[in-house]
């Protein structure tokens, strides 16, 4: 039997490149599924993204979804694509299996946390103030090149780590500390400097931005302290919920996050294209 991508639309193309185009699975010219595969809105006309890979139930567990993503990567080469990504639920089982068996290399994941009725307290000694301009000037400055850098480190060409910091910060921050919807928190231990908050509400739900301890104050237990701050400001907006991204390889971050009872939501995986 033979697995094929069969388009379903024109191929729809914007002037900046990008591209987005569905297709069914057909195997022997009858319709098992559906793929959606267009260009990363985060990265651009260079990365292409599967933004949706389905096979119906009857036809699951014979290969009909590895051959599809093949028949989708072999389309993104087509259209000049450096890089694919995609982002499996943190419950598919099946997918994550498909991903790992394809060469898929995990980039970072969605994490979330339920919040209790009660928030949580400040251990003693720690006070949370705003950021000034000064503190968000500084801030900024060292964050966005943070951010290049991390980018950079998992394949990202620096050139568009760098575009995408500055689409990302220019979204985000439209009016820089007096954004609507942001808040921006100094961490003080003992009168003495810790570490930043950035908390932000996400599609109308707290999502923490940045978390950083800094760097002459790690290994004292201010990450846990941050995290703690977060589910304060979030319990203060009425909010139920607590989301979070956090990097692959960023071991301590994750055993931190586990430990505070977050679970993974969402998976982001990417793998390059020969």
């Amino acid at each position: 039997m033979t697995t094929t991508l069969r388009p379903t639309e024109p191929l729809q193309q914007n002037a900046d490149g990008m591209r987005s185009r569905r297709y069914q699975v057909c195997v022997n010219s009858r319709p098992v599924g559906a793929v959606h595969l267009g260009t990363s809105p985060a990265f651009g006309p260079s990365v292409a993204r599967i933004h949706d890979l389905r096979i119906e139930e009857p036809d699951r567990r014979r290969g009909r979804g590895t051959v599809a993503a093949l028949a989708a990567e072999e389309v993104a080469r087509g259209w000049g694509c450096r890089e694919i990504e995609i982002g499996v639920p943190g419950s598919a089982e099946a997918a994550l299996r498909l991903v790992a068996a394809l060469g898929y290399v995990l980039r970072n994941r969605g994490m979330e946390k339920r919040l209790g009725d009660t928030p949580p307290t400040l251990p003693d000694g720690y006070r949370a103030r705003p950021m000034t301009e000064a503190d968000f000037d500084a801030w900024r400055a060292h964050e966005s090149e943070d951010y290049v850098r991390t980018w950079i480190d998992r394949g990202v060409p620096e050139a568009e780590a760098r575009a995408k910091a500055e689409r990302d910060h220019a979204m985000l921050l439209p009016q820089g500390l007096a954004t609507e919807d942001m808040w921006f928190n100094v961490l003080e231990h003992e009168g003495t400097r810790v570490g930043v908050l950035w908390l932000a509400l996400r599609d109308g739900q707290p999502f923490v931005y940045d978390v950083e301890v800094d760097a002459d104050q790690r290994g004292h237990g201010h990450g846990r302290a941050l995290m703690l701050l977060a589910e304060i400001q979030a319990h203060a907006l009425g909010k139920h919920t607590l989301g979070l991204n956090v990097f692959a390889d960023n071991t301590p971050a994750e055993r931190l996050y586990e430990s505070l009872g977050y679970e993974t939501t969402r998976y982001a995986y990417y793998k390059p294209l020969l």
